[in-house]
């Protein structure tokens, strides 16, 4: 499996490191980068995970009129280093396939887990992200299940 960059949003880091698989992402993406914002509001990172600001800062000013600082910061980095965004949030998400970033969700990237073979099966994690408050609507749990062959 090739890896490949990408930016990422917090709520993705929280809700992998409360169900202890933050590794995933160090096994499926590199460089994993986060901005400033988004390591303010998850605290300490792995050595493994860079930190970047971004430099259009008229860009993320913008992006904060729609999103939260975080994921503003996280959208303009993932724009200016023309790689993937791993968002969560429905307007975050919106706002960064506006402007052409590829964007995958923390599910999808359990899914990329269990493809590349580090992870056996999808639904164990999917409750453990319920029961740690990750919220998952039902059509995308379905889905990701559905994609799974679970």
């Amino acid at each position: 499996m090739v890896k490949s960059a990408a930016v990422v949003d917090t709520a993705c880091l929280i809700g992998l490191e409360r169900i202890g698989r933050l590794d995933l992402l160090n096994q499926l993406l590199d460089p994993v980068i986060v901005p400033d914002a988004v390591s303010g509001e998850f605290g300490p990172l792995p050595d493994w995970i860079e930190v970047r600001t971004p430099s259009d800062s008229g860009m993320v000013a913008a992006l904060r009129l729609v999103v939260d600082p975080g994921e503003s910061e996280a959208i303009a980095l993932a724009y200016e280093f023309s790689c993937r965004i791993i968002l969560d949030d429905r307007k975050a998400r919106e706002a960064a396939r506006h402007l052409g970033i590829a964007v995958t969700g923390t599910v999808g990237l359990l899914l990329k887990a269990k493809e590349g073979g580090m992870i056996p099966t999808v639904l164990p994690l999917l409750d453990a992200l319920d029961r740690n408050g990750f919220r998952v609507s039902e059509a995308i749990r379905n889905e990701a299940l559905r994609l799974a062959g679970e």
